[in-house]
């Protein structure tokens, strides 16, 4: 097998194990929404993720200070990922995971369109197409008038918008802004303002629950490692694609420990969504197509700013 090929399935399997480990802190996420109060599950999130937010500071050997390059815009992306996490955290505990996941896949379709006013991007005919199809994909999920539109369906298109949101933002900013600014703000200003809120909600927790809370944490920090090493052992055009593996975890997990069972529809509309986010990942690994490739270079999950956010390399192949 020649060499590059081997880089490729070696960053197509890092990947496949990342996304794993994402749609298992997702199931936590459901179980624990159960009980208790989305603000509550984000407030012990953060406060278990500092551990490991120290471990890496402590690594950090800059020497520069934690006031933000660009404050306007580290407020606005510090917002964006709080609303994420609540909207998220929301959508899982009520909605099948296979919805939740379907929609949150329009974030590219979204970074595609808000590419356009923040980055200067010059989004051609055929990604406009690709964005307009795969809408229409989360309408096929949605079926309006068919069936009761929920505060949980609502959550989630607002989680995709604002996730895209902080997204687009790191994207512009990255390479200015420290990767510590980035990451501890969202997740300062959560455990502030969910601990504000958590003395109204608080029910007790077992252990058992604060340890899937921990797992939580470890999970999606394990989970960003495997994501770097999958960026840096193989193609970001071969790579990116794989984040809608989560669906299938979605369907397992949804029937194992859910009982859920998704229908023909929700199959049909994520199909549709991601067949518009691959067609837009490869338009963009064209280099003359994309100036910024903001949906290829996006290749974190959405920032909920309850864990640790390892900046992924941007490398010039990529």
């Amino acid at each position: 097998m020649p060499t590059e090929s081997r880089s490729n399935l070696k960053g197509v399997l890092f990947a496949l194990a990342a996304f794993g480990l994402f749609a298992t802190h997702d199931v936590a996420v459901k179980i624990l929404g159960a009980s208790y109060a989305t603000f509550q599950i984000i407030f012990f999130s953060v406060l278990l993720a500092f551990p490991l937010v120290m471990l890496m500071l402590m690594r950090d050997k800059s020497q520069a200070t934690l006031i933000p390059v660009h404050p306007w815009w580290t407020a606005l992306r510090t917002a964006a990922a709080i609303i994420t996490g609540l909207s998220a955290f929301y959508a899982f505990a009520v909605l099948p995971l296979a919805q939740v996941y379907t929609i949150l896949f329009a974030m590219p379709l979204v970074i595609t369109v808000l590419s356009i006013p923040v980055l200067g991007e010059k989004v051609g005919a055929h990604r406009w197409f690709a964005v307009i199809i795969g809408l229409t994909g989360v309408l096929v999920v949605l079926r309006p008038g068919s069936t009761e539109i929920g505060l949980g369906h609502g959550a989630a298109l607002l989680a995709a918008f604002t996730g895209a949101l902080a997204s687009i933002i790191v994207r512009k900013i990255g390479r200015e802004e420290r990767s510590a600014v980035l990451m501890l703000y969202p997740m300062m200003a959560n455990f502030v303002l969910m601990a504000c809120v958590l003395p109204f909600i608080y029910v007790p927790m077992p252990i058992e629950h604060l340890g899937l809370v921990a797992m939580m944490s470890v999970f999606a920090f394990v989970a960003g490692l495997l994501v770097i090493a999958a960026y840096s052992a193989g193609d970001a055009a071969v790579v990116a694609p794989m984040q809608y593996s989560q669906i299938l975890w979605a369907a397992l997990y949804g029937f194992v420990f859910f009982d859920e069972q998704s229908d023909n529809t929700t199959w049909i509309g994520a199909g549709i969504v991601i067949s518009s986010g691959v067609y837009i990942v490869l338009r963009e690994a064209t280099g003359f197509r994309s100036l910024h490739r903001p949906v290829l270079r996006g290749r974190q999950r959405p920032d909920t700013g309850t864990q640790l956010r390892i900046q992924v390399p941007d490398p010039d192949h990529s």
